[in-house]
């Protein structure tokens, strides 16, 4: 039977990695209060999930502008991965939702299961300036990784690359 963990709200919201440039694991992790959750998530899906959250805080500014209580809410500085850190699952996608009654933005993860498998889900709930904080932060965090070529857009190893461009063969 899958489970549905809610975090409601988040007192640590961040997106993390561990390892080495190439061979790094991205993590999303949050908690509330002593609860730590820690879920494997793409380096794709921290860079998708950062555009989109930047998208839907576009369409609130415009249709739900933000209270000035809200607005002075402190943001998140300190977004490291808090220690141990141990996946409860990998995700396989993720929703934003959001409630308009507590201003929160929602963000569901589901694990990554096989067909006709119930996923466990873990729902995040956080401010828009958590949000916005962890937006910054998941964009340096996907920067840090290994530079891309110009030529074909592959990331380059430290030990060098082969890049079929180069070599005027294209796929």
């Amino acid at each position: 039977m899958a489970h549905h963990i809610e975090l409601n709200p988040v007192h640590h919201l961040t997106i993390g990695t561990m390892g080495e440039p190439g061979h790094r694991v991205f993590y999303l992790q949050g908690g509330q209060g002593t609860q730590i959750v820690s879920l494997v998530i793409e380096k794709e899906q921290a860079s998708m999930l950062a555009n989109s959250f930047e998208s839907l805080l576009g369409e609130l500014s415009e249709k739900h502008p933000q209270g000035a209580r809200n607005a002075e809410e402190p943001v998140w500085t300190d977004l490291r991965l808090r220690q141990p850190v141990e996946s409860l699952f990998r995700v396989g996608h993720m929703g934003l939702g959001y409630n308009e009654d507590s201003d929160q933005i929602v963000l569901v993860a589901y694990e990554l299961v096989e067909e006709g498998e119930e996923p466990n889900v873990v729902s995040f709930w956080a401010s828009r300036n958590q949000i916005k904080s962890l937006i910054r932060h998941t964009e340096d965090v996907v920067k840090a990784g290994r530079p891309i070529c110009g030529n074909c857009g592959r990331p380059i190893d430290p030990t060098g690359h082969f890049c079929p461009n180069r070599n005027g063969h294209i796929h």
